[in-house]
């Protein structure tokens, strides 16, 4: 199977509620036949008789017991698969469509549970079906009740973390930590401070031959970086990758070009090392986690929701994932092979692009809300304070479009004084504005507004 297949089948795996509990018939399936072989031995040993039984249970009893089970955990599945369909409606109408694939079906727990469910309900079931008459199946009813009083207790925890689960803090707080992982993957290396990028075009001139994208359109998913560079290096040339992760390309656009010799490359096999899907992926997309962040700020901020305070969770990861981004080296572009030679070329969002998403259309949507502009203050002169200074000037820049906004929006010297004052809880902490300290050099206007509003 070529890696592009690969990878789309192992995402979209990931992401199917299924897999769990067909894998759970898997191991029913070789399970069964053991625990019947097992038992069979224990009964004609002597062992498992109907005095000195596991559960010490009748014929009567133990189809009692397993028929209750059966009974549960059918009502644990429906329960189950009913609820999560409303949790997906209401996740999707509330936060964000983007939320359902990226983190309500590729949760483990959920997904762990509906298999506890199938597979006790299948053993239980089969295990009623083979006992005779007058031969009780000790072993099999024992484990039957053992899995049914763990789907019971399973059951009474899947309440407990869907509750949890569902709250606007936890899922902002897990796309959060999916966006950290993804940075650290992305751009393992520290900043080194302000890189002047290359003149490609003089360098290597026109490309000597455009590969174009075959057979359907699609969101690029990933790249198999490694055997690109491979590939390169085999047919010493320089590809380059047109697209960025997470855009559309549709058919008969270019998707490589390629430097040097480019007659010993094959279009087919070079095509296979990239993946194709129908939506985004967190895998080898940083800027897909702060588009899932932003979109809940923003449905959040809409008049039909009107629930600033998620907008606030938002932007607090937000500012929790710039901050890693900020000090991370955003130049991966080129990507050299062991001897030092650049053999991929990549493109990769940067530092502004990271801060334009973050910033710009909450500013839009949320300035005319005091504690939207409070929390957005206090994460850029946090970011100011905390990063290198070469990331400091497109966060000026905010800064300094925030101070518009809420001039523009807030008519009241008095509501206009406190929407000026940094506030990492959007509204009812305390802290005071360090504005001045960056010197921004904003307007005298500005500038004067500023002290007013700090006096």
């Amino acid at each position: 199977m070529d890696w592009n297949r690969w990878y789309s089948l192992k995402s979209y795996l990931r992401s199917s509620l299924w897999t769990v509990p067909l894998i759970a018939i898997a191991i029913y399936a070789a399970v069964k036949p053991v625990a019947e072989m097992v038992g069979r031995w224990m009964t004609r040993q002597g062992s498992l008789d109907a005095k000195t039984s596991l559960l010490g249970l009748s014929m009567t009893g133990a189809r009692s017991l397993l028929g209750d089970i059966v009974s549960a955990d059918l009502a644990f599945l429906v329960f189950t698969f009913g609820s999560l369909l409303v949790a997906i409606q209401v996740a999707g109408g509330q936060y964000t469509p983007r939320i359902i694939a990226t983190t309500l079906l590729r949760d483990n727990v959920i997904r762990s549970i509906s298999g506890i469910f199938v597979f006790t309900l299948l053993f239980a079931n089969r295990t009623a079906g083979w006992m005779g008459e007058n031969e009780v199946l000790q072993l099999q009813v024992f484990i039957a009740a053992l899995f049914g009083f763990t789907s019971v207790v399973a059951f009474l925890f899947l309440i407990d973390y869907a509750a949890k689960f569902l709250r606007p803090v936890s899922l902002v707080a897990r796309v959060g930590e999916q966006g950290i992982a993804v940075i650290e993957s992305v751009y393992p290396a520290p900043s080194a401070g302000v890189i002047i990028a290359p003149e490609r075009d003089t360098e290597r001139g026109a490309p000597e031959r455009i590969v174009r994208q075959r057979g359907k359109s699609g969101i690029v998913l990933a790249v198999n970086l490694e055997r690109l560079v491979a590939k390169a290096r085999r047919a010493d040339v320089v590809i380059e990758f047109v697209p960025q992760v997470g855009d559309f390309v549709a058919v008969d656009e270019p998707l490589f070009y390629l430097y040097g010799n480019s007659d010993a490359i094959d279009d087919n096999r070079l095509r296979t090392l990239v993946a194709f899907g129908t939506e985004r992926t967190m895998e080898q997309d940083p800027m897909f986690a702060f588009r899932i962040l932003v979109d809940i700020a923003l449905k959040a901020l809409s008049a039909a929701i009107n629930d600033p305070t998620t907008a606030v969770l938002a932007i607090d990861q937000l500012h929790r994932l710039l901050r890693m981004v900020g000090r991370r080296s955003l130049r991966v572009e080129e990507i050299e092979d062991s001897s030092g030679r650049v053999r991929v070329i990549l493109r990769t969002p940067n530092w502004e692009d990271f801060v334009h998403i973050s910033f710009r259309e909450i500013r839009q949507y949320g300035a005319s809300s005091i504690q939207i502009a409070r929390r957005l203050r206090a994460a850029i002169e946090n970011l100011i304070q905390s990063l290198p200074e070469h990331r400091h000037d497109a966060l000026r820049v905010e800064l300094a479009l925030i101070d518009r906004a809420i001039a523009k929006n807030h008519p009241f010297p008095e509501d206009l004084a406190l929407a000026r004052i940094p506030d990492s809880q959007g509204l009812g902490g305390s802290a005071v504005s360090t504005t001045s300290n960056y010197q921004l050099a904003p307007s005298e206007a500005s500038r004067a507004q500023i002290d007013n509003g700090h006096r």
